[in-house]
């Protein structure tokens, strides 16, 4: 059944004649009546009773334009909505990402996308980029921010990759030692600190060069250095002597603050660094940056909201790349 031929229905039952229902839809008169009989014969019983000066409802016909009326009224809240999500007003939005990106770049997207769409339902899933992959092709998120090494392609015909920055990483040591003092000139030190932003400066003009961590004991962030941020420099021939593993970045930096190691930090986690934490600049030819991704489905049609965001993302991610 049309729903057209409903709504004609409806204003016939509304207006209690057939001509007046006909001026208002701007259909001829004997438009509107074989509508009203197409509709009957559809339901096998008669629906309106013509009188001399205009129309009643049979009791069937009653109980039709109750229906009719939640039908037709559903159908228009379908397309209210439907407007309303096209205009990102209304919807959601399912943003997976891995735990560094939540320190700052994804929060402060998605406060943005609160602020300008309050009725947008937001959330959130943290983890490590595989499974976020798994779950984006899953259906459970709408954009997934992902981080990979530069010299290893996140190749996956699932994926629209969209390239947010090249992510630096640092290495964390306690404030009192002595790279953090400036101590090994030879290596051409450059220390980080961390701004009210959050977004990492690096005073001075050199690097902290691998060869001068050779010795130090490491914090590493898996069962082996292999598994970790280490693994990148170790494929570049760089042999860290790892003493602990911590999987959780408070752990890690909680160790360091203790005198019991260094470690490396993604750059975009450097708001997380406590102050009796200092940050290294490295070589990026020893330690090459990690390139980070906003994903999305290939092939599928992204709603206002994840183009929102993701204007947001590459927002965020040009700012702290120009500072």
């Amino acid at each position: 059944m049309q729903t057209e031929l409903l709504r004609i229905f409806r204003e016939v039952a509304h207006r209690r004649s057939i001509t007046a229902a006909a001026q208002a839809l701007r259909y001829t008169q004997s438009t509107v009546s074989r509508q009203i009989a197409a509709l009957e014969a559809d339901f096998g019983a008669r629906l309106i009773d013509r009188l001399p000066r205009g129309i009643v409802l049979t009791e069937q016909g009653r109980v039709l334009l109750g229906h009719a009326e939640a039908v037709l009224g559903r159908l228009e809240d379908a397309r209210r909505d439907m407007r309303a999500v096209g205009d990102a007003s209304l919807g959601r939005l399912r943003v997976a990402a891995f735990a560094t990106a939540l320190v700052a770049l994804v929060p402060q997207a998605l406060a943005r996308i609160r602020a300008e769409f309050p009725a947008v339902e937001l959330s959130l899933v943290e983890g490590l980029t595989p499974r976020l992959i798994e779950r984006l092709a899953a259906g459970e998120a709408d954009i997934a921010v992902l981080s990979t090494a530069s010299d290893q392609l996140l190749d996956d015909p699932r994926l629209d990759l969209h390239h947010l920055l090249d992510e630096p990483m640092l290495v964390a040591v306690p404030r009192d030692h002595p790279l953090a003092n400036g101590t090994i000139a030879a290596s051409g030190t450059g220390i980080a600190e961390v701004d009210g932003s959050g977004i990492v400066g690096v005073g001075g003009t050199g690097v902290v060069e691998l060869a001068a961590l050779a010795g130090e004991s490491w914090i590493a962030g898996g069962a082996g250095p292999q598994e970790s941020l280490l693994a990148a420099g170790i494929r570049h021939g760089f042999r860290p002597r790892v003493e602990f593993a911590a999987d959780e970045w408070f752990a890690k930096l909680g160790l360091v603050a203790a005198g019991l190691g260094i470690t490396l930090l993604p750059a975009l986690a450097a708001r997380a660094a406590p102050p009796d934490i200092a940050l290294l600049r490295l070589n990026p030819g020893e330690l090459p940056p990690r390139t980070v991704y906003a994903a999305t489905l290939a092939g599928r049609t992204r709603s206002a909201v994840v183009n929102a965001f993701l204007t947001e993302l590459r927002s965020g991610a040009a700012a702290i790349q120009e500072r």
